[in-house]
């Protein structure tokens, strides 16, 4: 079939640095039209400036996804420049660390609102388009911690577990239709998210993770398979299989553990 009405798009979040920046410059490279939606303009800028050189177009649109509405700009850009989303790509996220009682509340339904409320209405958003056309591509970036308890990064785990079901429930609805839907379920990555976040590692364990350039060219390939659950790295895996086979109860005193250090 043909491309549907107006230009054909990939729409990233969270698209200037780490794993959705490199997503980015893959699409890119494919030939792909881009949104990128960032809160930093000034970055985003200079994406923009980057991946022009590939002959594309490449729209840019700053933006913060906790804040009332945005959504609702995301699609109002989209409208108004007559583009079509034919791949969406939940990247944006944002963590919390610490325990509950002792985090801000502004800061964890800052994080709801990006983790959870976002990713359901842009999903929501742009899925019936994609229906209509017979076509397109969802992914949603969860976490490892999408498969577990995380005391000290409660409300983080539980945002990504809520990501991983979502995307799973999302599947089966569409399953049959030629619209791809993944969950990306990376460890922890060489970013600012951790600094960000408030979570300290050591060099050595820094030095042990994947970089975002070795988690999107995963999740790209695993994504145009179709995919289902894409979980980079054999160490990630293990894990994960690990974490199924010993007690919740267990896994938890883990984590906490792990969290303390």
């Amino acid at each position: 079939m043909g491309k549907p009405y107006g230009r054909s798009c990939v729409l990233i979040t969270g698209a200037t640095t780490g794993i959705g920046y490199e997503l980015a410059k893959l699409y890119a490279k494919e030939g792909n039209n881009l949104i990128l939606v960032a809160r930093d303009e000034e970055r985003l800028s200079e994406v923009k400036e980057e991946l022009d050189l590939y002959n594309i177009k490449v729209y840019i649109l700053p933006l913060d996804l906790s804040e009332d509405n945005s959504c609702e700009k995301v699609l109002d850009f989209v409208n108004k420049k007559n583009l079509s989303v034919d791949i969406l790509i939940n990247n944006a996220g944002i963590g919390s660390f610490g325990y509950l009682s002792e985090i801000e509340i502004e800061k964890e339904l800052k994080l709801i609102d990006v983790n959870i409320r976002a990713l359901t209405e842009l999903t929501k958003m742009f899925l019936p388009t994609m229906i209509s056309h017979g076509e397109g591509g969802i992914m949603n970036v969860a976490s490892t911690a999408a498969f577990c308890a995380g005391p000290k990064m409660a409300t983080y785990y539980a945002s990504k577990s809520y990501v991983l079901n979502f995307t799973e429930a999302l599947y089966e609805e569409l399953k049959g239709s030629e619209i791809k839907v993944s969950c990306l379920c990376p460890g922890p990555v060489k970013t600012s998210f951790q600094e960000k976040s408030g979570i300290k590692k050591n060099e050595a364990a820094k030095k042990a993770l994947m970089t975002p350039k070795e988690v999107a060219e995963i999740a790209y390939k695993d994504f145009k398979k179709g995919k289902l659950i894409i979980i980079p790295g054999f160490k990630n895996k293990l894990i994960i299989l690990l974490n199924k086979l010993i007690p919740r109860a267990l896994s938890r005193k883990i984590i906490l553990f792990m969290n303390k250090g």
